[in-house]
């Protein structure tokens, strides 16, 4: 057995016992603990994986409590239908919220949250039927198959069957293509948006399932106290609920229970000694755990749990065996048409990057596109790839116009690329960020992900990744992180990433760069062997020696126009080529 799984029998040996041994007041806290470690889950979805800041999410445990409180006293309802209801509001109020708050970016984003958290708060205290301030008391206990769970001994085993759950399906999600798809968020939008991402979609889900996990709290809070008020609600305990993510790990499932527990017993703590110290109470606690956030994110800005996993390795994730494997793509004949860029045009502002250009692609052919620095070459991809709209001109791919549709409509027809920048997710391992490639390939999704129902195409995925890394070199280092690998290697990736897609047309933004000499032979080796495979490649390069010896044809680009067209010896002997870019080669 190893550490880990023996921690967490350790931890699962405690839940257990704990409530029938520890005092009163340590059940108490325990069950606080419970009740925070559901909410601060949602946040390390939200905040820590999918780079979300929300300080709101104390309206949304209210909104559990609150629905459960009043149609339990004032209407009768069992709390189990209650429960059912309150999630049915959340979902349709987070759904609300989120459309119009995500639409934001940078600080205006937690700002947003701030505002509707607050707004909810006020409303809770302003409706009468609610109780206004004073709040509804006398909630009935939870039956649960004939035992009344009136006590906090009792109550705790139910907590904490739902953080457990909750715990063991967000471990589920993130491992899963819906999780990659969720992890690329924070940093990697736009290269998943590149790869079929919906990410506006994404950022609602992880919105919602952070919203339903607090409301699912409120609910378990209310009949926990049998008493509902707004005061647990405020901006102060989404503030808290935050704390209690960052201080944990944000980005680690567990790391919400360890925040949880760390915040709730240090604010325990302090509130008995702090008054003792200084004479007098108050919310001393607060600057407290001012001061010590601050020092954390000195020391350990990922948080506690990233440090005690140091002692922890993770065990090397071993591929499942696979029952079946991917279509490929049919590939258009050899000489088809295939890419026609038509007056393309790209202007940001008063400054024109392309102007004009036009050229055309068939099938099976290695087409460069070269020219100076700055020359356009980047933003002719982008174009492409539906990354930047075009100012004018059209992109047709296969006979049908793609300039207007998104990066992530035009992927499904077969165009895959890499990056002159590097977009990988640097904490993610090798494999995985591979396996991004193949998104659209997969069917399920994050309730199937969650439930652990995909199990089967997710081997599929994996399997096609790690097949794509043994074709480039990589499948050494499928288990690394991506961001341990050197610059060449991490361009090596990108390729092996974008194949995963089986496109019909790979466009490869400066592959070469970064790579020693031996590693270049092997990549081109790798490009004849595709184009041998029928498979087309658009290549962006500056090392002319590499560019020369692969390529059939060449675009020549200088200051967003194009300069000349043709085959390699016929570019090498062009004077105006060889006065703009060139200089001496031959």
């Amino acid at each position: 057995m190893n550490r880990t799984r023996l921690v967490l029998g350790v931890f699962l040996a405690f839940i257990l016992t704990a409530p029938l041994v520890l005092p009163e007041f340590h059940v108490t806290l325990l069950n606080y603990i419970g009740l925070y470690s559901i909410v601060a889950l949602g946040l390390v979805l939200l905040t820590g994986v999918g780079g979300l800041t929300s300080f709101g999410q104390a309206a949304f445990v209210g909104m559990g409590a609150y629905a459960t409180a009043y149609l339990s006293t004032v209407h009768g309802w069992s709390p189990w239908v209650t429960l059912l209801i309150g999630l049915a509001l959340t979902f349709a109020v987070s759904l609300f919220l989120g459309f119009i708050t995500l639409r934001l970016s940078g600080h205006y984003l937690p700002l947003g949250t701030i505002a509707w958290g607050i707004s909810l708060y006020f409303l809770f205290g302003n409706m009468t039927f609610l109780g206004g301030y004073t709040g509804i008391s006398s909630l009935p206990p939870i039956n649960f198959f004939g035992l009344t769970l009136d006590s906090g001994r009792e109550f705790n085993y139910l907590i904490w069957a739902f953080a457990l759950l909750a715990l063991l399906s967000m471990n589920n999600l993130l491992d899963s293509r819906s999780g990659r798809a969720i992890r690329a968020l924070k940093g990697g939008g736009l290269m998943a948006e590149s790869f079929g991402v919906d990410t506006a979609r994404m950022k609602i889900i992880i919105f919602v399932h952070a919203a339903l996990l607090a409301s699912l709290s409120g609910w378990l809070y209310a009949h926990l106290l049998r008493f509902v008020n707004p005061t647990p609600f405020s901006i102060n305990s989404g503030i808290e609920y935050l704390f209690m993510a960052v201080v944990g790990g944000a980005a680690s499932v567990w790391g919400a229970v360890v925040g949880a527990g760390i915040l709730t017993i240090l604010k325990q703590w302090l509130q008995n000694i702090l008054p003792k110290l200084l004479g007098q109470s108050g919310n001393f606690e607060m600057i407290v755990f001012g001061v010590l956030l601050v020092l954390l994110l000195q020391r350990a800005r990922e948080g506690i749990m990233p440090l005690a996993v140091r002692f922890f390795p993770a065990p090397k994730k071993l591929l499942a065996p696979v029952s079946q494997v991917l279509q490929r793509r049919i590939r258009p004949a050899a000489g088809e048409a295939l890419l026609d860029v038509i007056g393309a045009r790209k202007a940001f502002g008063g400054l024109v990057a392309v102007n004009d250009l036009s050229f055309t692609m068939r099938s099976g052919e290695i087409l460069g596109l070269i020219g100076p620095n700055g020359a356009g070459k980047s933003t002719v991809f982008n174009l492409i790839t539906g990354v930047l709209p075009a100012s004018g001109g059209e992109v047709h791919f296969r006979g049908e116009r793609i300039d207007r549709l998104s990066a992530r409509a035009i992927i499904p027809r077969g165009l895959a690329r890499t990056f002159q920048q590097v977009h990988l997710l640097p904490t993610m391992s090798v494999l995985e960020n591979v396996a991004i490639g193949a998104h659209l390939r997969g069917r399920k999704g994050v309730v199937s992900a969650a439930l652990r129902l995909e199990r089967a195409e997710e081997a599929t995925l994996l399997a096609e990744a790690a097949q794509q890394l043994e074709r480039v070199g990589l499948g050494a280092s499928m288990h690394e992180q991506a961001g341990s690998l050197a610059l060449g290697q991490q361009r090596i990736l990108e390729i092996a990433r974008a194949l995963c897609a089986d496109p019909v047309l790979l466009l490869l933004d400066e592959p070469a760069a970064g790579l020693r000499y031996q590693e270049k032979r092997a990549l081109a080796e790798l490009l004849r062997g595709l184009k041998a495979e029928g498979m087309s490649i658009l290549l962006v390069e500056h090392d002319m020696e590499f560019v020369m010896q692969l390529v059939d044809r060449l675009v020549v680009m200088d200051f967003g126009e194009k300069l000349a067209e043709g085959l390699p010896r016929e570019i090498q002997t062009n004077p105006a080529v060889l006065e703009a870019y060139l200089g001496s080669v031959n």
